[in-house]
């Protein structure tokens, strides 16, 4: 089931993001913390309030499996921009991401955006190349992101939605 998650589900986050360390890890050079609990439901892009975000959590029975945050308006009015997506280890490659991403886009095409954008680690191939089998393509644009202790490059995909 995927529902949106609240402040309520602080320790089920919480539980996902310690059973993702592999991934905290690489994204950040840290270990999990319940401060990054706090930063998933208040982090935002650029000029946004994380109250334009939409936070949802894929459960099997009380477990969670994945989670997302995806905000509206941003890199332009209309789209949709995924900051996060994280797939608890023992999930992944059995369609849970695939599953929260379907999710994802029907609540941005109900929201009216017409693209979905999100920055993809250059440090995570395998992420980026479940991107590109899920329809992202690369926008040419590149960067660096400061995640915890970590910098590091990145590149933008976007998919049409």
């Amino acid at each position: 089931m995927i529902r949106p998650l609240t402040r309520a589900d602080d320790a089920a986050v919480f539980a996902l993001l310690q059973a993702s360390a592999d991934y905290i890890r690489m994204e950040r050079d840290e270990e999990p913390s319940i401060g990054l609990v706090e930063e998933f439901f208040t982090d935002a892009p650029p000029g946004l309030s994380a109250e334009n975000s939409y936070h949802a959590g894929l459960f099997d029975g009380a477990v969670l499996l994945a989670l997302a945050e995806m905000s509206f308006g941003y890199p332009q009015p209309g789209d949709s921009y995924l900051g996060l997506m994280m797939v608890r280890g023992t999930a992944r490659g059995q369609g849970a991401g695939a599953q929260m991403l379907r999710h994802l886009e029907d609540v941005a095409r109900a929201r009216g955006a017409r693209q979905m954008f999100l920055a993809v680690l250059h440090a995570n191939p395998s992420g980026r190349a479940f991107w590109e089998r899920e329809g992202f393509s690369d926008t040419g644009f590149a960067g660096q992101a400061t995640l915890g202790r970590k910098t590091q490059a990145v590149q933008r995909l976007v998919k049409p939605l």
